[in-house]
């Protein structure tokens, strides 16, 4: 998907992709990851969602990847804090105290430069992704983050009738894209009310990735 797709996105303010308030998902299910305080969190392609202010307050570390420099300084404007920011190869480093994020494409991203990271919030990158960059994505984070525990929300409708982001990704996609790297479980499952749009059936998923090492 070219980059220009969502500068433009973020720019003419077509962000209905971005919630008013903390994913509910996130909030249910956040304790099935084996996690303790102050332990650091990646999120991919995080915009400027409020997941991260809640994970912040209830004292976990964030570390955020965002294509736009916009969306990037929207987040902290509501966090009222002023980051600060320094060049990593293709990135702008944006941090503060408990929080990273990398303004730049993820793929040019470093496992060096992100750092070591505990665990994957999920909520808004596979889904973004047209289907083949999502085969190009899910090895690459795999890598970025050494094969970190992964909480992840999928979204599956009929796209032939509309077409993403966000993208359909069946529950055989999933499995595919991690089964040879995690213990998958899906941990819960539900239709959408109003749908896609508020005209088409949607189905929203939520999966626990765990070492299949201690499943």
């Amino acid at each position: 998907m070219d980059p220009t797709f969502w500068h433009q996105k973020w720019e003419s303010n077509q962000i209905g992709f971005h919630k008013t308030e903390a994913n509910p998902m996130l909030v249910r299910h956040l304790q099935r990851l084996p996690l303790e305080k102050h332990t650091r969190l990646f999120l991919p392609l995080c915009g400027k969602t409020l997941d991260i202010a809640w994970l912040l307050s209830k004292g976990y570390k964030v570390a955020g990847a965002e294509l736009s420099e916009l969306a990037i300084e929207q987040l902290f404007e509501q966090l009222g804090v002023t980051p600060t920011r320094s060049r990593q190869g293709k990135h702008i480093h944006y941090s503060h105290n408990d929080i990273d994020i990398f303004a730049g494409d993820l793929f040019d991203l470093t496992a060096d430069m992100v750092g070591n990271i505990d665990a994957i919030y999920d909520r808004a990158a596979l889904v973004a992704l047209p289907e083949e960059m999502r085969f190009s994505y899910t090895p690459h984070l795999i890598n970025l983050t050494n094969n970190a525990t992964q909480l992840l929300i999928s979204f599956e409708y009929d796209q032939s009738l509309v077409d993403g982001p966000p993208f359909s990704v069946s529950p055989t996609e999933v499995t595919h894209h991690y089964e040879q790297s995690y213990h998958i479980e899906l941990i819960e499952r539900v239709d959408v009310p109003g749908g896609l749009k508020g005209k088409y059936d949607l189905t929203e998923s939520v999966w626990l990735l765990t070492d299949p090492a201690a499943a």
